[in-house]
């Protein structure tokens, strides 16, 4: 199961751990034992550095820590709020240190990718495709990563960015609009 979809119980359970973490910094730690290994591999993904991994990720959880009483349920899983916080680290870091993006990428989301945009997939697909993801801005790579190598859904996409889940949706189609569209064209081979 996604951790992004939850049943009515495990939703009410986990505002009862907000809600506790809120008036008892102690009781966090039922938040942070359910979250830390997510979030790390989500920082991990990005910088397949442990060492940095474990920082940003510990930035993280203190920076939840320091602004839980500011958390206000917004109708996604808490989850979203920290992926959130991961996610603003990750490009605050590499930004301050004018550091490449790592994206890692395997045969299987190329296809699908491939797939997406509409294309026969074969490995002269797979080879523009790669090609035109190099010419995408990290905005744009980090959505499509967010919804075909993390299998994330539109809603969990915006929760983690800051945007609705049909702007969510709006934003990666355009982005494979773009991608077909640099596939098709002369210069992508």
């Amino acid at each position: 199961m996604n951790a992004h979809h939850k049943t009515d119980t495990d939703i009410q359970l986990e505002l009862q751990q907000i809600e506790a973490a809120k008036l008892n910094p102690a009781r966090f730690d039922v938040l942070y034992e359910k979250y830390y290994k997510p979030i790390f591999v989500f920082v991990y993904r990005r910088t397949e550095n442990e060492d940095l991994c474990a920082d940003i990720t510990s930035m993280v959880f203190l920076k939840a820590l320091v602004n839980i009483k500011k958390y206000q349920f917004k109708g996604v899983p808490f989850s979203a709020w920290l992926f959130r916080i991961a996610f603003n680290e990750i490009n605050m870091y590499f930004r301050k240190n004018k550091a490449e993006r790592i994206v890692r990428l395997d045969r299987t989301n190329l296809h699908q990718i491939v797939q997406e945009v509409e294309l026969e997939s074969n490995s002269e697909a797979e080879q523009k495709m790669m090609l035109a993801l190099k010419k995408l801005d990290n905005d744009d790579i980090q959505l499509i990563e967010f919804r075909f190598f993390e299998k994330r859904s539109f809603a969990e996409i915006g929760g983690i960015i800051g945007i609705t889940e049909n702007n969510a949706k709006v934003k990666v189609y355009r982005i494979l609009d773009k991608l077909r569209t640099l596939m098709n064209s002369k210069n992508s081979g």
